[in-house]
């Protein structure tokens, strides 16, 4: 068979050309699946893998010498178990994957320089009848917040600003953006329903007043290991959405990637405020307008006030050349889409 490459035109042999196309047609994430009533075991399931993203990464194999016998450790916390023992004891992604890198598409390390930003098959959305009865169920934190009819948002800034966020831009007003879209998923439409609270990016305060109720999301949180899983100083564990922004380290550095945060007590809500990131990415994968989202309850309305990434994007960082937002951009071509997020080793 030929190699052709999208936008390629070739002749079939039957005297037809044929031409490439540059969108994937189908999607297949394979990844481990557990039930949500034990947030904290789905955390350390999903830190085994990033585990094995971070051994490839640094190069680190499998090595019987430093593979530890953890059954009689004195501490029972899951932030505390040893997450390279799945390196050390059966090794990196790559030695698990086992085969020629040529041959392993998206399943590569990502070194900063192509688009991440990927979103998981949304399936059948057009009739959404069961899943809005889903997410308007009573007795959860969504059904208590549409009660109060207002979202308390809190965003991480940088330590010297002195500035308003909602008019904000760049990372501060993206994440503004995302608070807004998530209002205005939940109130059908209404994206100005949102009291909002700043935090510093250097200490503890937001996780803090996330854990405390003060706010009901985060926006612009860094996800990192140790905010994960409840740690001794009496913070419970937290979920971070899928990141809507990437630093541009390489694949060897400690990624930064920013996310809607929120508390582990109400696994519908913590997936709820994942669509709405989701959503946006998929709307850029479909080209789907604003004006033009006929998506079911949730994801029309956030649709319909953020439109796709790349408007969010362009309003808050300007017109960046594609090639030049590294990790900030769509995988379209099925390129590489692993990497860790920080803090599996001290």
């Amino acid at each position: 068979l030929d190699v052709v490459t999208p936008g390629d035109e070739k002749n079939n042999g039957d005297g037809k050309n044929v031409i490439v196309g540059d969108k994937l047609s189908t999607k297949e994430p394979l990844a481990f699946v557990t039930r949500n009533n034990d947030r904290e075991f789905s955390d350390i399931v999903n830190w085994v893998l990033h585990a094995l993203f971070y051994g490839e990464e640094q190069g680190l194999t499998k090595n019987p010498s430093l593979c530890q016998n953890d059954t009689n450790s004195a501490s029972h916390r899951a932030s505390d178990i040893n997450f390279m023992n799945a390196v050390y004891c059966v090794g990196n992604y790559g030695e698990v994957f086992d085969e020629d890198e040529n041959d392993r598409g998206m399943n590569l390390i990502n070194n900063g320089t192509t688009g991440m930003l990927y979103a998981t098959p949304f399936g059948r959305l057009k009739n959404g009848n069961d899943y809005l009865s889903v997410f308007t169920a009573g007795d959860t934190f969504l059904d208590e917040i549409r009660g109060k009819r207002s979202l308390n948002c809190g965003v991480v800034v940088p330590k010297e600003f002195d500035g308003q966020i909602t008019n904000s831009s760049e990372l501060v007003g993206m994440s503004v953006d995302y608070c807004r879209a998530l209002a205005a998923g939940i109130f059908n439409g209404c994206s100005e329903v949102v009291n909002w609270s700043t935090f510093s990016e250097n200490g503890t305060s937001a996780y803090a007043s996330l854990d405390n109720g003060t706010i009901d999301v985060l926006a612009g949180g860094r996800v990192e290991k140790k905010y994960d899983f409840e740690s001794s100083s009496s913070l419970r564990g937290f979920q971070f959405s899928t990141p809507y922004y990437f630093g541009n380290e390489t694949a060897g550095g400690e990624l930064s990637s920013f996310s809607l945060v929120t508390r582990e007590d109400d696994a519908l809500f913590t997936s709820f405020v994942n669509i709405i990131v989701l959503a946006t990415i998929y709307a850029q994968e479909k080209g789907t307008k604003r004006e033009k989202s006929q998506e079911i309850w949730g994801i029309r309305d956030a649709i319909a006030y953020s439109g796709s990434y790349d408007v969010l994007y362009i309003k808050n960082f300007g017109n960046v050349l594609e090639g030049d937002r590294g990790r900030n951009t769509l995988n379209k071509q099925g390129g590489p889409q692993l990497h860790s997020f920080p803090g599996l080793v001290p």
